[in-house]
């Protein structure tokens, strides 16, 4: 006699769970960052099927880093291999892009800010405006007799910043439209500036903070002369 499935049972067979769309969710991450608080349907879709993203990813020579505390992912080339190894060098699909100074000291100086926002143990969103952010990088940049050309080069580094998506310009509301612009910080500067790499960046900072001072002190003793 053949055995029957309780309704319970037939129940489970004829509603699988549903399947996310695999190939969306490798082309967005081809793409951008993956972020849970943009789309909350997609990271979800990435913690279930994160175990056939990484072999589809390691295919094409990446890695899937991803950070569930923090809520993102995204994916970056495999370590080159050292020399002696064996294993072929592939070309990279993530190219590499240098950055310029402004640049790197603004990311250093951001993570610097992130760092110390979290050991506050407040809110979990930094947030800072563009005068915040200019007060942080002017004091490692030279001085110059035009204070209005200095203040729209940081504003070109920070939309350079926003544009490799380590800080998000947020919609202004109300009133605050007619005042400076906000960014957060996105927390993804902590998978590219690490504690390690922020500390000597820190001592070279403080040397150079010297250098500068050193510099402007002459130049006024010279023109005082």
């Amino acid at each position: 006699m053949e055995e029957r499935l309780s309704s319970t049972d037939e129940s489970q067979i004829a509603a699988p769970a549903p399947v996310a769309d695999l190939s969306a969710l490798l082309i967005n991450l081809l793409k951008s960052v993956l972020y849970r608080d943009g789309d909350e349907r997609q990271w979800a879709a990435l913690l279930n099927l994160q175990a056939r993203v990484r072999d589809y990813a390691a295919v094409l020579n990446l890695d899937l880093a991803l950070d569930e505390a923090e809520g993102y992912a995204f994916l970056r080339s495999k370590p080159e291999p050292v020399d002696g190894d064996a294993a072929p060098r592939l070309p990279r699909l993530v190219a590499r892009r240098p950055l310029s100074y402004p640049v790197s000291l603004l990311l250093a100086l951001l993570r610097k800010k992130l760092a110390e926002f979290d050991a506050g143990g407040g809110d979990t969103r930094l947030v800072l405006s563009r005068d915040d952010i200019v007060e942080l990088a002017r004091v490692f940049l030279p001085d110059g007799p035009n204070e209005a050309r200095l203040i729209d080069q940081i504003e070109s580094t920070i939309n350079k910043v926003v544009e490799l998506g380590f800080l998000h310009k947020l919609k202004p509301a109300g009133s605050a439209a007619l005042g400076p612009s906000s960014y957060e910080v996105r927390r993804i500067l902590k998978a590219f500036v690490d504690a390690q790499w922020l500390s000597g960046f820190d001592a070279r900072l403080d040397a150079y903070q010297l250098q500068l001072t050193g510099a402007t002190h002459a130049g006024e003793d010279s023109g005082n002369e």
